[in-house]
């Protein structure tokens, strides 16, 4: 049996500055923008390469916004991610690695697989992580 995670609930205090952040900055596709009056709204959105969609809205959450953390982007170059979402006005942390000796600055330089890493945060301050892995 598959067990297929499809959808994160991020909360957000200002849905189009959400939705504005996600499609136009962070380049996910927008799937569904809907409202049902002024109490319920549901906008899911997808990163690009993704099967798994966030949505912002009202009337999914009783979670503060801002409160989501570490939610994983993987990605197979980030490098070419981070300068892309920078490109696109995302603040974005330098990449890191980590070694025997704890974390040093820049890709590592062998590429192993879930050992590169940058951030960055929603203007709620929902977290991201870029994470690189080139093989599964």
């Amino acid at each position: 049996m598959d067990w297929k995670l499809e959808l994160v609930l991020v909360p957000v205090a200002d849905v189009e500055r959400a939705k504005t952040f996600y499609v136009d900055q962070c380049g996910f596709r927008l799937d569904v923008d809907h409202s049902a009056g002024d109490s319920f709204r549901v906008v899911q959105m997808t990163p690009p390469g993704s099967t798994c969609s966030i949505s912002v809205g009202i009337g999914l959450t009783d979670a503060a916004p801002g409160s989501v953390r570490g939610l994983h982007l993987v990605i197979d170059d980030i490098a070419a991610a981070r300068t892309e979402l920078v490109s696109r006005g995302v603040v974005v942390s330098e990449i890191k690695h980590m070694t025997p000796g704890g974390w040093q600055p820049g890709v590592d330089p062998a590429h192993a697989d879930f050992n590169s890493f940058a951030d960055f945060s929603d203007p709620d301050g929902n977290t991201w992580v870029l994470q690189e892995v080139r093989s599964r």
